[in-house]
């Protein structure tokens, strides 16, 4: 699984970006890729899991153009090897 977290500067342009970015990640979802996505409460960013490799993450993050809307920072790209949660009970 990799994590991105995104901040947000509170550049109003990225709201222009995220109908689309969040149809593209229900799909996603609906595939099995995104395993969870949103916001934190005070708007200062998002947290999105995914259970594919790098190579795709890269290939979404590349697709999407949310990720380089203005106010939108990919502040990190993680491996992450959960041991419990309900993502893993598959």
């Amino acid at each position: 699984m990799h994590v991105i977290e995104l901040s947000f500067d509170g550049n109003p342009d990225r709201l222009a970006a995220r109908p689309a970015h969040r149809e593209y990640l229900a799909a996603l979802h609906a595939e099995g890729v995104v395993v969870a996505s949103g916001p934190f409460p005070d708007d200062s960013g998002a947290l999105l899991i995914f259970d594919v490799d790098r190579a795709r993450v890269d290939q979404i993050i590349a697709e999407d153009a949310y990720y380089r809307a203005p106010g939108v920072t990919v502040v990190s790209v993680r491996e992450w090897s959960p041991i419990f949660g309900r993502a893993l009970d598959k």
